[in-house]
């Protein structure tokens, strides 16, 4: 986490990642000439999962944003000293919500009870999401004593296919189509009055750690900048794929054609 906003409303979903991403992409070298036609990406390896983190959180950022009026949204909010973040708070009529993004788009994500895996891989999520909302909850709560404890949320985005065997004991398990039925549906615990003063102890800074880094300049005009970048990238390397596909048909069309010619020359031996 880089920025501490004068309000907390000001820190926009996906912005602790961002930050993190340009950090790590400023010392990569410029792609040549040769590199941007083929389609190589601008991306380093190791800054791939922070740029689909960030696409991830955009998404729930967006979700959230259609709540009805009486929820409020925060997004990257700091809650350790090694400068990690917590995706998104909620505050509604149905409590306290911490969310954690994970960006899994394509892929099988298995749950039971405090076991979680993504494509056969153990993960740490449920463990993780717990241990937020736990945070949360008590640095709320020495603003509000009398808190409802935060529910711990993981948002998965566009997964092949979510499959829940034993649901977890605390952490809602969701993608991002069903959170904001998930949300709305919950049942009354807070009243206009709580969520006001709530959302005022979380829109103020002071109830956070101070932030880890110096700020980041101009971050939604440089990763927007980024994001052209690794999508123009993407078709062009589709284009080369295709155009490939489409010159071996061709080869393989003609050696189709020419093969007639070719056994009847075999069948009846060369001319003398």
């Amino acid at each position: 986490m880089t920025i501490q906003a004068p309000s907390m409303r000001q820190q926009f979903a996906a912005q602790a990642v961002i930050e993190e991403l340009l950090r790590q992409h400023a010392d990569t070298p410029q792609r040549t000439t040769f590199a941007r036609f083929c389609g190589t990406s601008p991306l380093r390896a190791d800054s791939v999962s922070w740029y689909l983190g960030a696409k991830g959180e955009i998404v729930v950022g967006q979700i959230l944003a259609t709540l009805p009026p009486e929820w409020t949204s925060f997004h990257a909010l700091p809650i350790g000293k090694k400068g990690s973040d917590i995706d998104h708070i909620v505050v509604g009529p149905g409590g306290i919500f911490t969310i954690n993004t994970k960006h899994h788009a394509g892929k099988t994500v298995w749950v039971a009870g405090r076991g979680l895996m993504v494509s056969g891989q153990k993960q740490p999520y449920i463990r993780n999401a717990e241990y937020e909302a736990g945070r949360v909850t008590k640095l709320l709560r020495e603003r509000m004593p009398l808190l409802p404890a935060a529910h711990p949320v993981l948002a998965l985005v566009n997964p092949k296919s979510l499959t829940v065997k034993v649901s977890p004991e605390q952490v809602k398990v969701t993608t991002d189509a069903a959170l904001r039925r998930w949300l709305v549906k919950r049942p009354v615990v807070l009243n206009a009055g709580d969520l006001a003063e709530l959302a005022a102890v979380i829109d103020d800074p002071a109830t956070w750690p101070a932030p880890l880094f110096p700020a980041t300049e101009n971050v939604l005009a440089r990763f927007n900048a980024l994001d052209a970048e690794v999508l123009a990238a993407r078709t062009r390397r589709r284009v080369w794929s295709f155009s490939g596909t489409l010159a071996l048909c061709a080869a393989a069309f003609g050696a189709w054609l020419l093969l007639p010619a070719v056994l009847g020359t075999v069948l009846t031996g060369a001319p003398q």
